[in-house]
């Protein structure tokens, strides 16, 4: 039996639409061979009545006759503001049979971050995941039960009226249905579908189809439906009247002929005038007539229905409608009966209109004083019913304000669970009615304050009148006080208004008479004026910060944080590595958390980073790794996220990993472009990549990075680490365009230097700029470079020491040349910068090949091509093999990658070093000249990611491999 025959219905004049519900089957659940195919989307687009639920009825029946897997839900006209409704219809049924600790285990890491957007039980007081953590979440567990019960159809009827949350979810998804054994069919109205809906009016084409539109029934359809349900006696002129007065619909003609039947109307033309009279009792205008023939008890119940919606059950309704459960029973039977409600499926304890359009008419049928009324009611009834805040409040939205405190405790409750749910629009919502409703002078501004959180996410501006007002308010407890304060100072931050961030907060500690209080705005107004492009007085700031931790006497968290900037500020000011590392040490005690609501992730970050610049990159990365991990816990997978994986990126391409760097930064690059466009994350990734693409010798693709997100047009109002002015200009350097080069790396400096931020090893302006000026003012290229190396070695790291001596060679001559690329391989040889050592090793060896030392030169560039295939500079490996051509050596054939893990040698020479041997002592224990133990210990470096001084930390003893 072909598929066609397996429907439960005949439908007509849906050929076409049919073919494609069988096509589509076809291709999920492939041929039959016992392998499933892959899906895509299908969706029937049309007015209400036209059809598209019976159509997604017939895609059902032929899914399960395929063993497909089903899942389905439905829009609700009144449940749009209710967020991931839609979502919980479909995930409910995957989860709700298991007892918590077995969701837990599907679910795993995912589940504190999900359950609350689909309706699980979650810790009260836990954190509010940012709604991309969400969708991530969702997408993950769709993606797992489509993988294990394969196929999947999910089916979603009424889409048009999907809460906004389920939508974007569902709309982001969709692309993925390609790759997956998974199926998404949905039928909606596209006059009813809101303004924000754009990328779901789009979602089929960018499949690759387009919807299935459906167009009313001609005449002869009408007729044989007719002629199907009355008999064939049903004369042509009464057949073409059924279908004027109702358009073709096939709902309004299906109601039609039913009435027709009930008054045993004969389908003969002579009884067109009395057709006519039956018309309006099959529209809308004589609903209220039907239900009112059955009583005043039924039209309530029905009422009821309407206000409770998809929530509708009979006991709830009961209640609203004053109603016994028995006299229920009986109205839900006669309602049913005329055709008003529908039927509900097996087990189900909900009760629903026959057609969204009854259940339309009926609740637009309410008086509107009525209707509020039993808004109120529904509340009431479904908060005692033990449904939730968040359940009720789509009806608290409906009710007029009346200054009751009860009304505004159950709205703020909702809008907790809408933000733990990661729906801060729907939060905003609630809190926005229970500021109208109004709250007492008590509670005032702090609803003010939870508006303003809610609605930082989506609308900044929205959020500074926000928490303005709630400073603005004469009851404001102090505690309060300073977290709108914090908050609004973040919100300044996030909108680019730096300077108003740092004002603020200034105000307030001038005001404050607690002394924590004014400690706590101290390092918010540190923290602000640090990242403000445009602040006036660096210096002077940084002498102000160096005083007050010189005066700290505790270590509480605003200590740390204090003593936290005082060390980024030490490494982009260039004073002595030391002084960076004890401050970011005493910073860092027994932790900085990444994901503190109230405290914020920049300063943590900066602390990580301090230890990156001052030679220590795997104790970086080991602080990276935490906090991004508590970043995915938390559901934070927006900019902190972006920014995590950016600069775990970056720190890759320091330590000359430049594989590992790509793909982190990628990843990064491509989450910040899902926040938007010219933020700091963005930027900071495109820089990142921009420098990783060039340290591999791909120009061109760097080029296109940066032209394609507009890097470097406009200088951020942000401090952005990789400096972007700088990095276009040395991208402009890598496209050989000099001139414009110099004048970048020049504005580069020249507002650096303004600044007091004078360290090449954070920003190495300079190192570029000398390279620029080479070909046109060799003088000054000179003098910069010099002045590169005395800034580098006030540092006093090996990597920063190292790269300015080789860029102060680059652009020497003669044996000054030498022996700069001499003393610059010897620092990076103790550094954990693996590229900068192969890059200074292969320019080192080409110098003494040309100046006759083969010997010596091959064993520069050996060692440098090692290290340079070791990163993936290819174009470097190039340049190393061409120059060992060049003095008659060939090539070895080396290994691709290299061991994270040290070997019996490195580690032996590790451990005497971490323990504070001399090289002499540590060759005469090993048996080994010393100039073998500088080796090891290079190699220790470059694979820990730590200079000798970090070794203590890093090192295990008997780690090593064979």
């Amino acid at each position: 039996m072909d598929s066609r025959g397996r429907r439960g219905r005949r439908l007509l004049e849906r050929e076409s639409e049919l073919d494609a519900v069988d096509s589509i089957l076809d291709d999920l659940c492939g041929a039959g061979d016992g392998l499933v195919g892959t899906g895509g989307v299908i969706a029937f687009a049309g007015p209400a009545g036209v059809g598209k639920t019976v159509l997604l009825g017939e895609l059902r029946r032929g899914a399960l006759d395929r063993a497909c897997t089903v899942l389905s839900a439905r829009g609700g006209e009144h449940e749009q503001g209710v967020a991931f409704h839609v979502v919980r219809q479909l995930v409910q049924p995957l989860l709700a049979a298991a007892a918590e600790e077995e969701q837990r285990a599907i679910l795993g890491s995912w589940y504190d971050i999900v359950a609350p957007a689909v309706g699980l039980v979650v810790p009260s007081g836990g954190g509010a995941p940012d709604p991309q953590g969400v969708r991530d979440g969702i997408d993950w567990l769709v993606t797992r039960f489509a993988v294990q019960q394969a196929p999947v159809v999910i089916i979603l009827d009424d889409a048009h009226w999907a809460d906004a949350e389920s939508l974007d979810w569902l709309t982001a998804f969709a692309p993925r249905t390609a790759d997956l054994p998974l199926l998404l069919a949905t039928g909606y109205r596209p006059d009813d579908l809101s303004a924000d809906a754009v990328a779901f009016r789009r979602l089929t084409e960018r499949q690759g189809s387009r919807p299935h539109v459906l167009a009313p029934l001609t005449p002869h359809a009408v007729g044989r439906l007719l002629r199907d349900r009355l008999g064939e006696d049903a004369d042509e002129a009464f057949c073409r009247e059924c279908w004027a007065v109702t358009g073709g619909n096939p709902f309004e003609v299906t109601e039609l002929v039913a009435k027709v039947r009930d008054d045993d109307l004969k389908p003969l033309s002579a009884n067109i005038a009395d057709l006519r009279g039956l018309v309006s009792t099959a529209k809308e205008n004589g609903l209220s007539a039907r239900m009112e023939r059955l009583g005043s008890e039924a039209v309530r119940l029905a009422m009821a229905i309407a206000v409770l919606g998809a929530e509708a059950t009979p006991a709830l309704a009961a209640n609203i409608a004053a109603l016994s459960a028995q006299r229920t029973a009986e109205l839900i039977a006669g309602l049913h009966g005329a055709r008003i409600l529908g039927r509900g499926g097996p087990g189900q304890d909900r009760v629903e209109f026959l057609h969204p359009t009854i259940a339309t008419a009926v609740y637009r049928s309410i008086p509107p004083a009525m209707r509020v009324a039993m808004h109120g009611q529904a509340a009431t009834v479904v908060i005692d019913a033990g449904r939730g805040a968040l359940a009720a409040s789509r009806h608290m939205l409906e009710m007029h304000p009346e200054g009751d405190t009860w009304v505004v405790s159950q709205l703020r409750e909702a809008a907790r669970d809408f933000l733990r749910a990661g729906a801060p629009d729907a939060a905003r919502r609630c809190l926005e009615r229970a500021l109208r409703e109004p709250p007492s002078l008590d509670d005032r501004a702090a609803v003010l304050f939870e508006l303003g959180c809610s609605a930082a996410l989506t609308e900044p501006a929205t959020t500074v009148n926000h928490l303005r007002a709630a400073l603005d308010e004469p009851i404001l407890d102090p505690a309060l006080r300073e977290a709108v304060t914090v908050r609004l100072a973040q919100a300044y931050a996030h909108s680019g208004r730096m300077a108003e961030a740092e004002r603020t907060v200034a105000e307030e500690a001038r005001r404050a008479t607690s002394t924590r209080t004014r400690l706590r705005m101290q390092v918010e107004q540190f923290t602000w004026n640090a990242f403000r492009a445009d602040e006036e007085d660096s210096p002077a700031r940084s002498r102000r910060l160096a005083r007050l931790v010189d005066r700290l006497g505790g270590r509480g968290l605003a200590e740390r944080y204090l003593l936290g900037l005082r060390a980024f500020d030490a490494v982009v000011r260039g004073e002595p590595s030391g002084t960076a590392l004890h401050y970011a040490e005493e910073a860092l005690g027994d932790g900085l958390s990444w994901t503190e609501d109230d405290w914020g992730f920049e300063v943590p970050v900066s602390v990580a980073l301090t230890f990156m610049y001052c030679d220590e990159p795997g104790r970086a990365e080991e602080l990276f790794s935490e906090g991004i991990a508590a970043c995915e816990r938390k559901g934070w997978r927006g900019s902190h996220l972006a920014f995590g994986l950016t600069l775990l990126g970056y720190i890759r391409y320091r330590r000359g990993r430049l594989a590992e760097a790509e793909e982190l930064v990628r990843e990064g690059l491509r989450i910040a472009d899902r926040v938007g466009t010219s933020t700091p994350a963005q930027w900071a990734a495109v820089g990142t990549l921009v420098q990783t693409l060039l340290a591999t010798g791909r120009v061109a693709e760097a080029q296109e990075v940066a032209a394609a997100h507009g890097y470097g047009r406009v200088v951020p109002e942000a401090v952005v680490y990789p400096d972007s002015q700088a990095v276009y200009g040395e991208l402009l350097l890598a496209g050989n365009l000099h001139r414009e080069a110099r004048q970048q790396l020049t504005a580069a400096g020249r507002r650096l230097d303004r600044r007091g931020m004078r360290n090449p090893a954070w920003c190495p302006w300079q190192l570029h700029l000398s390279q620029a000026l080479a070909h046109t003012e060799p003088d000054r290229a000179m003098e910069v470079s010099r002045e590169a190396v005395r800034r580098a070695r006030q540092f006093g790291t090996a990597s920063a020491i190292g790269q300015a001596l080789h860029s102060a060679a680059a652009v020497a001559k003669g044996a000054e040349r030498i022996k700069l690329l001499a003393e610059a391989v010897s620092h990076l040889e103790r550094s954990p910068s693996a590229y900068d050592l192969a890059l200074a090793l292969v320019e080192h060896g080409a110098a003494l090949r040309r100046l006759g030392l083969p010997q010596e030169a091959g064993e520069r560039l050996y060692r440098g091509l090692e290290g340079a295939l070791h990163c993936g500079a290819d174009t470097l490996v190039a340049r190393a093999r061409d120059e060992l051509s060049a003095i008659g050596l060939r090539p070895m054939q080396l290994r691709a990658a290299e061991s994270g893990t040290l070997t019996r040698q490195e580690q032996a020479a590790a451990e005497r070093a971490a323990a504070g041997a001399p090289d002499v002592r540590i060759a005469d224990e090993l048996g080994m000249t010393e100039q073998d133990v500088a080796r090891l210990l290079s190699n220790v470096y470059r694979k820990v990611g730590t200079n000798r001084s970090g070794l203590a930390t890093l090192i295990e003893p008997g780690a090593g491999g064979g």
